[in-house]
Formats: C-alpha cells, structure tokens, sequence
C-alpha cells in the first residue's frame, strides 16, 4: 500500500529539468519495481544500484518529497536526512525535492520553507506539526541526537571508508528510534569488500536489494550490456542508448583510465577507479586472461617476491616461448584468511583464493622462506628453470634459503626502485601489449594488478607502488620480475658459430 501511494503521488508531479522539464512524470519499470521492494511491509533498508544518470536520486527525491508532505508515513514531526559524501554531492537530491515541489497545489508549496545556509534544510507544517528534510555530509558526528523517520544515503558506494561507516551506523543507530527506513543508492563500489557491496551480496532479513550491471568481462559497447546497466534508457531516464554506446566507443579509443571510468559508472561493474597511472587497466589485463592456456614448453623463469608477516609471499611462473604465466601466493597461517581479509578491506577474497588453489598457507607468524622455496619449485617440478628472479632488497635473507633449500638455478637480482624498475615495467606492459602473456583468469592476479599503481621520477621511470596501503601487490610485483627478464632472455640473438681465439 505503502509502494502504491509513494507510485501515485511521484507520478502526479511533473519533470523539473532537462528535455521533458514541465511534463508529467512517469516511472520507469525498474524505478517501479524498486519502490514495490523497498516500500513494502517488513523492509527497513532498500538497497539499488543502478549507472550513473539512471534517475536514481531523482527517485529517491521523489521519496523523500512524499515523506515530507504524509503521503507515505502520516506520523508527526518526521525527519528525512539525506546522507552524501559532502555538500554538494547531498545538494543534488535537495535541488531534486525542491524542483518536485515547484508542481504541488498551491496551498502546500505556501507551507515549504527552502534553506540554504548554515544547512540545507526544506520545511513543511501542516497540522501535526513542523517536519523536515535536511542533509548532511558523511561524518558521523552530524548525526548525534537525531531520531529520523527516512534516511537516504546518496551515491553510498563513493563515501570516504571510515567516515562513510561511521555515518552509516549512527543513520542505522538513529532509524530504530521511530522504525525509520533506509534508501542507500549508488553507481557500484570500486570492489566486493566495499560496504555498499557487501549490501547488495548479503541476504539480510528486512532488506531488499536490486542491482543492475553489466556482466563482467563484456565489450563496453555491447548494447545489451549498456541496456543492463541503464534500464532506464529506452524509457527517457537519462542518456539515450545510441549516446551510451557512442561514449563507450570514445572511451575505448582514449582507453586507460578513461575506459575503466566507464565500467564503473556506465556499466555499473565493480572496477577500481585508479586515476593515478596504473600498471595495467583492468581491459588490458582482460585480454591476457585465457581458458586455453599454452603448454608448458621452453626455458621457465620464475620471479620470487619475498614478504613479511602481515604481506604476502608470490611466485610467478613464465615461459617465454609460449607466454604461458601461472602465479600462487602465501600467507602465514596465524591469523587466518578470514581475519586477514577483513583487516586488509577485501572480505572473504582471500578466502576465495585459497578455494581456487591460487593462495596457501605456510608456517605460523610468517613464512618460512627455505620451505616456500621448496615448494615453489616443486610447483614446477621436472621444467627447466632458465632463472630465478628476485628483489636484491633482501638478497642476503632469500640467498641463504636458496642453499638451504638445495635449489640449483641462475639468480638474477634485480632492484624494485627506479633504475630497474622503469625497465622492468615497460618490458612487462609491451610484452602484455604484444599479446605474450597468457594466464587463467585468477582472481590473485586481478586483485593484485588492481592495487598496483606506478610512481614516476622527473626522468620518467616507473618504479612500483600500492594504490592504498592494505593492498597486496605482491603477485603482480613476481609476473612483472618473471615477465621482463623472459622478455630479455627472447631478445637476445642466438648464438651461431664458434668464438675466435687471437693467438
């Protein structure tokens, strides 16, 4: 009942802006279909995800100017806070409510009070007393005290991660007072540990949750995959589809950051949005994953990358002649993979490794390192290994291990900052580029190449760095050690004939 009254009283209201600006409203059917879920009885937080200019503040705009004036919740005094990650991002729903109204009766638009500073707020009276609407920027402590009866938290997948908590919690803290009701609306978070992820994957009892995107690895011009993730485009919601596919088809041309942007926001897929110069976007890695891998066949170069207690232990496996390139990870085992996945962010990711075969555990507080050599090579037992591969950094620590360990292979100590880090990353995008890397899709590596940014000096090296400071790099930093020294080992001319000998 609840959902057909908010349906009603939104579609008796007229457009406010744009091309349609002074027409009635009408709804289109995913915008219906989410306020049937998350309106109805026993449902406290409704949850959607759509891409960006899918009308999704506009709705819930429409929400909120219901709940103001009782069209949906007849209880007095009552409260709607529009949560966003600043100001001006919350002004967006606030100047939506405000144009709404602009088509109410005229009685009722007399009892709106429009204010602009210190807060922006909107008021309406009416017999049961003042009630209002008010936003606030995503910092907990703009909550205390408050009893709201709606929240809507506005593009929730972007707010900062520990203020956008804490704002989360006393919003949910605050809604238990009056039996409130939560809207969280956004383009996709960044990744599957995000909080607003974790709303849409989780069933939770009295949530309703809807999501459209694009299915993952698709061509961002596929028309069908734009439609998926902007269901309101046939219907006049937003940009049209032929735009929608020209902007995909621009952005693959400009490539890079600019067609990561587009799958996070136009197809609505969970990407990073790394603006800073990534080693690799997520497009380019796509294509170096394969289901038909090439054997394992030729010299084998392996680039160990050695960590401590709290990062990861990787190796990475590459065969030169074939592209072939496994990778594997390890972890100590105290504390497990559950709790080290919550304390780096990422959620059961790690535990999703380790089902994969992708990632182990070894030792107690921190890998033993004679042993984890032993068993990367028994991973590749009976290849001939043309090279070991390793960060000079700790050349002493994995020197010792090595004869520990009885392995009998060249080492090739390189240095991870800019000297021969620049040309350690270049050879590893050309030979990415080139299309001589082939690997199983592995979420190891995807997860790795996503937290993996690059540092320039003034001359214009590249030297290798984590995009936030929880990331693991570390299976990207072993392929991008195995990667480019196989690709010096190709370069170099084959010997013919014998040496001269001067007399």
């Amino acid at each position: 009942m609840t959902a057909a009254k908010a349906i009603r009283f939104i579609q008796s209201l007229e457009v406010p802006t744009g091309a349609l600006a002074g027409k009635p409203l009408r709804l289109a059917p995913y915008q219906r279909q989410f306020l049937k879920g998350a309106l109805a009885k026993g449902i406290s937080i409704g949850v959607l995800s759509v891409a960006r200019g899918g009308g999704k503040s506009a709705l819930t705009a429409g929400v909120a100017l219901a709940h103001l004036v009782g069209e949906v919740d007849p209880q007095p005094r009552r409260e709607c806070l529009i949560g966003a990650r600043t100001r001006d991002q919350g002004r967006i729903v606030w100047d939506y409510v405000a144009g709404l109204a602009r088509s109410l009766p005229e009685d009722m638009q007399k009892r709106l009070i429009f204010r602009r500073a210190p807060r922006l707020e909107i008021e309406y009276e009416d017999e049961t007393g003042p009630h209002l609407i008010r936003v606030i920027a995503a910092d907990g402590k703009n909550t205390l005290g408050t009893s709201p009866t709606l929240v809507i938290c506005d593009e929730r997948g972007h707010w900062p991660l520990d203020k956008g908590n804490a704002l989360e919690e006393a919003l949910l803290s605050g809604l238990g007072k009056r039996n409130g009701r939560m809207l969280l609306i956004s383009t996709s978070a960044s990744d599957d540990a995000h909080p607003f992820s974790k709303w849409l994957d989780e069933d939770q009892p009295g949530v309703y949750r809807q999501e459209h995107k694009a299915d993952e690895g698709c061509a961002p011009d596929d028309l069908e995959q734009i439609r998926k993730a902007n269901p309101g485009a046939e219907y006049g919601v937003g940009a049209s589809l032929e735009w929608l596919q020209a902007q995909a088809r621009r952005a693959i041309d400009r490539g890079g950051s600019a067609l990561t942007a587009w799958r996070l926001y136009n197809l609505n897929q969970r990407v990073a949005d790394e603006n800073r110069d990534v080693l690799l976007t997520v497009d380019e890695w796509l294509a170096c994953e394969t289901d038909e891998l090439p054997p394992r066949e030729g010299p084998l170069v392996v680039g160990i990358d050695l960590g401590g207690s709290a990062s990861m232990s990787a190796a990475a496996f590459y065969w030169p002649e074939t592209g072939r390139l496994e990778a594997l990870g390890w972890f100590p085992s105290k504390p497990g993979l559950a709790e080290r996945g919550q304390r780096d962010g990422v959620g059961d990711r790690y535990v999703q490794m380790h089902k994969r075969g992708e990632l182990s555990t070894l030792g107690n507080a921190t890998v033993p390192v004679a042993p984890w050599l032993s068993q990367v090579m028994r991973h590749v037992e009976g290849e001939q290994v043309a090279a070991l591969v390793m960060d000079r950094f700790k050349q002493a620590e994995l020197g010792e291990a090595i004869d520990a360990a009885g392995i009998r292979a060249p080492l090739v100590w390189r240095g991870m900052g800019f000297r021969d880090g620049g040309e350690d990353c270049d050879r590893f995008r050309r030979a990415c580029y080139d299309g001589r890397v082939k690997a199983s899709p592995s979420l190891l590596l995807r997860s790795a190449f996503a937290e993996t940014v690059c540092l320039r000096d003034p001359a214009n090296n590249l030297k290798l760095a984590k995009a936030r400071s929880l990331g693991r790099i570390d299976a990207a930093c072993a392929a991008v050690l195995a990667i480019a020294e196989g690709a010096r080992r190709l370069a170099r001319p084959e010997k013919k004939g014998g040496r001269l000998i001067w007399a």
